[in-house]
């Protein structure tokens, strides 16, 4: 898409397919416990206790008496071609509706920033000093065959995981052990101690059946596991795949006695009786399916459709609603990414002179009808971005790690230049100039070479025509710098590969933090990461500086502590101009037909909440029109 966002809180989004394992872990945290206690517990939150009691009934937010049935339409841009949900993100492309078929050990509530609850497992233990976590499971959780969600399922699902999946690899590198040490009750034990993430990230792990993975499919053909499959799986959660067209659509189908429906995380939820992708190639196409009554709901994230695209008759007559919801949980930094592992992104000022020339101002008045702000911060739209300059605990921190980090970290706070004004661009292209003459840029003959006479070139790597429109503006203000710049437009697959194979100069980043954020900090931007294909270090950075402040996040022993240390972290990876922020906006936009109805109070961290929450309303389907 042209304008990528932060995706809606839809608590059962398969994580593997947004990559984004680190995001859902880092949205629950668990409160200390006496090693010598360790009781067993039913929730836990970060600082205090977790909002609802031990036997709450259900979620405020929901509405337990919201009926089930209907039907709902959801677009998506791409294809599928695996139901393998093990190796998506290294091979094939998944469909990504299925999250809906599978349960985790704990799952979150959307009003609370971060607390846990007890899902497939009717309560957790760790101890005080989190060296390990353990999992009780409810006796009643079922997969669909009927057989029961085992011990040994959960250690086969983690055990897969981490060998097939190179993001949970990494993200499990401190799980030393998966043990069965109860009939119902897994422990996981850790390397390292006071790692308060652990523990939650462990309550994230995607059960999978073994039983039916080890097992033989009707045609005789024995599963495996480590390959891409077109066969539907088996899961545990509230839907089931009921049909599909390889790369067109799938559709799912509520399981009428899942065995979870009454538990009190779920009460409210899962409401609808078919819940079907249909995949769009063009997301202009996509659009026009949404208008001719084809798709029921979108959240929109071009700015120009969210202006102009919905002037047609159906919302006037109120039968489509456009409404907005704001992002709370979340905070973003979206960016073109400069590669550092080309050598020509190693230099900081070059770096510098590529956010000096991006024209964000122009595009956001002439491209996106003055919708958006540009993210100042790695952390936009929290309490945990850094600003103005450092001081009381963050400079405490800062201090500690001085010599591994920039001097103007401490002199100087990070702002993003203003193109607002022909007398402002000028005067942010001729610093740039400056910027690349010193770094042994020169222009000879109207290109901008080194020394050795090479031509600083650039390639723009694009995943949809959408995107010209922004991209060929930068490029005009880049080439006006005599750099070589070309815009290069792929279909998704092979923006996939060469993105997940670093094979690119410039792309397009999403980094997605939770008010908590932790281990997912070394994925993003750790050195061990930076070496390894397919990880979220997309710039390629290995800098002990970051490594050290990420390590600080990580083992924070308070909320203070956390937002000093995440502030501090958040300086240093401004000042080294690792990336050129491009824009975001911390609302979510929605267009649906009217057929649907949402509790009156919505979760504070919920965003949209769709189709989590909301059910089918017979009454309003009525006066819209279309087909259950």
């Amino acid at each position: 898409m042209l304008e990528r966002q932060t995706p809606r809180p839809f608590r059962r989004r398969l994580v593997i397919r947004t990559f984004l394992p680190s995001l859902l872990a880092a949205c629950l945290a668990f409160t200390p416990l006496a090693a010598q206690e360790a009781p067993w517990r039913h929730g836990s939150a970060l600082l205090d206790e977790p909002k609802y009691p031990q036997g709450f009934p259900h979620f405020n937010y929901v509405n337990p008496n919201a009926p089930k049935g209907g039907l709902v339409r959801l677009g998506a841009l791409g294809t599928f071609d695996s139901f393998n949900v093990v190796v998506a993100g290294v091979k094939g492309s998944p469909e990504q509706g299925l999250g809906l078929i599978y349960e985790t050990l704990t799952t979150s509530a959307l009003d609370e920033a971060n607390a846990s609850y007890g899902l497939l497992a009717e309560s957790f233990s760790f101890p005080e000093d989190y060296s390990s976590a353990s999992f009780r499971l409810r006796p009643e959780a079922r997969w669909h065959d009927g057989k029961p969600v085992t011990a040994d399922d959960v250690i086969f699902s983690f055990e897969v995981l981490k060998t097939n999946s190179p993001t949970y690899a990494f993200y499990y590198a401190n799980v030393t052990k998966a043990e069965k040490v109860g009939e119902r009750e897994v422990r996981f034990t850790f390397d390292e101690k006071g790692n308060r993430e652990l523990p939650q990230i462990m309550g994230q792990l995607m059960v999978l059946p073994k039983h039916w993975w080890e097992g033989t499919a009707p045609d005789g053909r024995k599963r495996d596991v480590t390959q891409t499959t077109l066969e539907p799986p088996l899961g545990s959660g509230p839907y089931r795949l009921k049909n599909f067209d390889t790369g067109r659509n799938a559709s799912y189908e509520r399981v009428k006695d899942y065995w979870g429906e009454k538990i009190n995380v779920n009460v409210g939820q899962n409401n609808f009786d078919e819940i079907r992708y249909e995949y769009y190639r063009d997301a202009t196409v996509l659009l026009e399916a949404f208008k001719s009554d084809r798709l029921d709901f979108r959240t929109e994230n071009s700015a120009r459709n969210w202006a102009v695209g919905y002037d047609f008759p159906a919302r006037h007559e109120g039968r489509v609603i456009l409404e907005e919801f704001p992002f709370r949980a979340t905070g973003v930094m979206q960016a073109f990414v400069l590669n550092m592992r080309r050598d020509k992104f190693k230099d900081q000022r070059v770096r510098r002179a590529f956010n000096l020339a991006f024209p964000f101002e122009e595009l956001n008045k002439t491209i996106f009808y003055g919708l958006y702000e540009r993210p100042s911060s790695f952390f936009f739209g929290l309490d945990l971005a850094s600003s103005g300059l450092p001081e009381g605990r963050e400079l405490e921190i800062l201090e500690s790690v001085r010599d591994k980090v920039p001097a103007s970290v401490f002199t100087t706070p990070f702002k993003n230049p203003v193109n607002d004004s022909p007398e402002t661009i000028r005067n942010n292209l001729r610093e740039a100039d400056r910027l690349l003459k010193e770094a042994g840029w020169e222009v000879k003959n109207g290109r901008r070479v080194n020394a050795k006479g090479e031509v600083l070139s650039v390639e723009l790597l694009s995943s949809s025509p959408n995107e010209e429109r922004v991209f060929l503006p930068y490029k005009t203000s880049l080439d006006r710098l005599g750099i070589a710049t070309t815009v290069r437009t792929v279909d998704d697959v092979q923006y996939t590969n060469r993105t997940r194979a670093f094979d690119f100069d410039i792309a397009t980043g999403l980094w997605p933090q939770s008010q908590s954020p932790g281990n997912e900090q070394r994925e993003f931007w750790g050195s061990q990461a930076a070496a390894r294909e397919g990880s979220r270090n997309l710039s390629g950075i290995a800098d002990p500086g970051v490594d050290a402040l990420i390590e600080k996040v990580i083992f924070a022993k308070d909320r203070e502590e956390l937002v000093a240390a995440t502030k501090a972290l958040d300086r240093v990876l401004l000042a080294h101009d690792y990336v050129v922020p491009q824009w975001t906006s911390l609302k979510q936009r929605t267009a649906r037909w009217n057929r649907y109805s949402h509790p009156e109070t919505m979760p504070r961290y919920g965003g949209a909440a769709f189709p989590t929450i909301w059910w089918y309303d017979e009454a309003k389907a009525a006066k819209t029109g279309a087909p259950r």
